[in-house]
């Protein structure tokens, strides 16, 4: 069966991801972007009273943390693929357009991180703990932002004939692949390896009692493992994107799952366990 033609067992695309409520507009990726804080913040607070955490802090540091990662994730985006912005033709005004897609996940957690930290800090915080509680909820959060790809028809992956190849409609598909109908869906394979990892540290972290950001470590090592074979399947190509043969965010997987893996080992030696409280006047020693 010929590629161009669209398989009976295929995954449909949207045929519009927004709609309108008289003059405003919803758009699809935004809302999978927004339920993903939701849900995310949700989770974090049921696990931060688990571990002797005051109600409602973590809604508090995610005023800190959400809008820092959205500028974060843009900014990395726009660092990455710069040419959508400032290529022949384009206009740098489309920076401010975030609902259209594009947002970096390392640069929304270097940005989250910081507005974390800055939180922490204010309401005396310990900061290791806090970021292994909130660790596992970011994979459930991208794995329901992943969506808004699918709602967008973008960041998909090569052709494939396999039954759950993903239609993309012609407007949406990559110059040079026009008479392609399917491809395999990235979004959902990233989304499926997100929710497996999600489990998977949950696990770890109650069978061997971790902390001191040995979860934290874990998160990044998981993510990096599938972000960098997802990235080796898409398409979507800017000259940035490649450098020695290999997609940038390929590098860059790779380098922080080596930094993650250098730090979850020096940890294993270093702190051995999971610290006794999340507050700093909780332990008299000071915080790693």
């Amino acid at each position: 069966m010929s590629l161009a033609t669209v398989l009976p067992l295929s995954i449909p695309s949207p045929g519009d991801g927004v709609w309108h409520i008289g003059p405003l507009p919803i758009r699809g990726y935004a809302l999978c972007i927004v339920l993903g804080i939701v849900v995310a913040v949700w989770l974090s607070e049921r696990r931060w009273a688990a571990r002797g955490g005051k109600p409602g802090e973590i809604a508090d540091l995610a005023l800190w943390a959400v809008p820092l990662g959205i500028i974060g994730a843009r900014l990395y985006h726009v660092a990455t693929d710069h040419d959508l912005y400032f290529g022949a033709g384009r206009s740098a005004w489309n920076i401010l357009y975030v609902w259209h897609g594009g947002l970096g996940i390392w640069g929304g957690v270097a940005g989250g991180a910081l507005g974390v930290w800055i939180g922490a800090k204010q309401k005396g915080i310990r900061f290791l703990p806090l970021i292994d509680i909130v660790a596992p909820t970011l994979l459930v959060a991208q794995a329901i932002g992943r969506w808004g790809n699918w709602f967008n028809q973008e960041l998909y992956g090569k052709p494939t004939d396999l039954p759950w190849g993903l239609k993309i409609d012609e407007a949406h598909r990559v110059p040079g692949y026009e008479n392609v109908a399917t491809f395999h869906p990235t979004f959902l394979y990233e989304c499926v390896w997100n929710l497996a990892a999600f489990a998977l540290l949950l696990w770890l972290e109650r069978r061997f009692r971790l902390g001191y950001g040995k979860v934290m470590a874990l998160y990044v090592m998981f993510y990096c493992a599938g972000r960098g074979w997802i990235e080796m399947l898409r398409i979507d190509t800017v000259e940035l994107n490649h450098v020695l043969g290999l997609r940038f965010n390929v590098w860059t997987s790779i380098v922080l799952f080596v930094v993650a893996t250098a730090y979850l080992l020096w940890s294993i030696r270093k702190h051995p366990g999971r610290e006794d409280g999340v507050y700093v006047a909780d332990n008299a020693r000071a915080e790693p």
